[in-house]
């Protein structure tokens, strides 16, 4: 069983982590990480994935992917974007940055309220090499939340492609629907032909 590490201190990623993993690497063993986090200073996804991942990779040893993702809202220019986990502040409030979300595009109607989920991840080896592959789930934001599924935006997150014939929000769906089409997952297809070689 191979191991690598998930820069994150949050469950809720390890757990969908391990299993978008699970379908291409079964031989995988995905850990979280126990160790110092940085301070996330970068201005993008890309910088923020790297910074984590050079971190864990430095710690552990051991292969280290790193996600740095969020809701980015079309009408917002593009916010929350980066900002996504301190939306409301440096708490990281998963429902105060929701509520927060849901407030200033209240007055937005529907057709405009169009957005999109990004996942960047970057996997460092202890060798140095670095690898990065960018994820983009396109859909709208709704007026409010729906389901318990998920995490952060996910209960106000309607994608544009829907798995059954009724429109639900990312907090209505499986964890193995969201597996196949998250942007997490399509950031990992993308490292396919990589994990296979590691």
């Amino acid at each position: 069983m191979k191991r690598a590490v998930l820069a994150t201190h949050n469950p809720h990623k390890v757990s969908e982590f391990a299993q978008i993993i699970a379908a291409s690497r079964p031989d995988f063993e995905l850990i979280g990480y126990d160790g110092p986090e940085p301070v996330e200073d970068g201005v993008t996804f890309v910088a923020n994935a790297l910074l984590k991942a050079r971190t864990a990779a430095a710690h552990t040893g051991l292969p280290s992917f790193a996600d740095d993702s969020g809701v980015c809202v079309d009408v917002l220019g593009g916010a929350p974007g980066i900002f996504s986990a301190y939306w409301a502040g440096h708490r990281k409030d998963p429902v105060a940055n929701l509520e927060l979300l849901l407030d200033q595009i209240s007055d937005i109607a529907d057709p405009h309220r169009t957005a999109h989920f990004t996942s960047v991840i970057a996997l460092v080896l202890p060798g140095g090499a670095e690898h990065v592959v960018e994820g983009i789930w396109p859909g709208r934001i709704a007026t409010a939340g729906r389901g318990d599924g998920g995490f952060g935006y996910d209960p106000i997150f309607i994608p544009d492609e829907q798995p059954t014939s009724h429109e639900r929000t990312v907090g209505e769906w499986t964890d193995d629907e969201k597996a196949v089409a998250s942007h997490r997952a399509r950031a990992f297809e993308a490292l396919g032909p990589l994990l296979q070689s590691l």
